[in-house]
């Protein structure tokens, strides 16, 4: 309000009372009231106030206040905190029902609620106030009739607590089952993970098993076939071998014994003798054919080797013809020395 209605205001106290009854207002001057802390009496009869401000319940001091023949409809919500109001008038309202913090108005001790709408068991509660007594007497029903209503909510209240105190402790419980599933799936997910992995190290090393026994066994296989294929070669080898060392020998002592008669029909007195004219004839051709050809020094050394080696061959054969031939009776006559192709 402006400062000349905070002085009309002034203009309105009397000793503790203050009368703003008929001044047209259709809101409490909660600011400007709460500047005069010792009125303790208030009077806004007769107005067009549809409501009371939040504020109003912080002017605790009230002890009487009169709000007859207004408009109001509702009250505020902490309508309790008027804890030294004794003295209430609404009369002539539009009330239908009181809040419930109004079971908080301990030292109420006169209330007039008549020609108000108020829902039933609030207007038999609150019953006629034709005079001081019946006043009185709606104020105590009033308030026992509150604070039913304060228990009822309290409970009410304490009920929806419980309710959703319970619904937490539910929904707590759920989320710790569901952590629980959560964690024991984790779990036996690694569990699955480590167990596949287990099997999939185990299959491995089955297989490195396997493959690694298969390489030992075509390597077995392998030695083994070596090993018999060494034996079969050697197997044939050594008949081979042996055939030409059979070979080689009798083709030694045929030369031997071809040497050797050869050398007796040369060295021996049977060199007359029929079967040994034909062989002393070839080596004489033989001999001559070999005088006649035009060779060259390298086949003369080579033949000149050969002779050397003929004559040593036939040395050694004169000095065992006669043992080879004293068993057979045969007496063989001097020898003569062999010439050289040379000469």
């Amino acid at each position: 309000m402006s400062k000349n209605k905070v002085l009309n205001l002034k203009d309105k106290i009397d000793g503790n009372e203050m009368d703003l009854s008929l001044c047209n207002l259709t809101e409490v001057p909660v600011k400007e009231l709460a500047a005069f802390p010792k009125i303790t009496v208030l009077d806004l009869s007769c107005n067009n106030i549809t409501s009371l401000p939040l504020e109003f319940c912080s002017l605790s001091h009230l002890v009487k206040v009169d709000l007859s023949k207004n408009l109001m409809t509702v009250l505020p919500d902490d309508l309790g905190r008027l804890g030294n109001l004794q003295h209430l008038d609404l009369y002539n309202n539009k009330l239908t029902i009181l809040p419930v913090s109004f079971s908080q108005l301990k030292n109420l001790k006169w209330l007039d609620l008549k020609d108000n709408p108020l829902e039933i068991n609030l207007a038999k509660a609150a019953g006629d106030c034709l005079d001081e007594k019946q006043c009185k007497q709606c104020a105590a029903r009033v308030l026992q009739h509150m604070r039913i209503l304060q228990d009822e909510v309290d409970k009410e209240r304490e009920r929806r607590f419980l309710k959703d105190k319970e619904l937490e402790k539910k929904k707590e419980t759920k989320q710790r089952e569901r952590e629980a599933k959560e964690k024991e799936a984790r779990k036996r997910d690694k569990a699955e993970e480590k167990e596949r992995k287990r099997k999939e190290y185990n299959a491995h090393m089955a297989a490195l098993a396997i493959q690694e026994q298969k390489n030992k066994r075509k390597e077995k296989k392998k030695r083994n076939g070596q090993i018999a294929a060494d034996k079969k070669a050697a197997a044939e080898s050594a008949p081979k071998a042996r055939r030409r060392s059979l070979i080689g020998l009798l083709f030694k002592l045929l030369l031997l014994g071809l040497a050797g008669f050869v050398g007796v029909c040369q060295l021996t007195g049977l060199k007359e003798e029929a079967v040994c004219v034909p062989i002393n004839v070839a080596v004489d051709d033989g001999l001559s054919w070999v005088r006649e050809q035009k060779v060259d020094v390298r086949v003369r050394e080579l033949v000149e080797e050969v002779d050397i080696r003929a004559r040593e061959l036939l040395q050694k054969l004169s000095s065992l013809v006669p043992q080879l031939l004293e068993p057979l009776g045969v007496v063989p006559t001097a020898t003569e020395p062999v010439e050289t192709v040379e000469k």
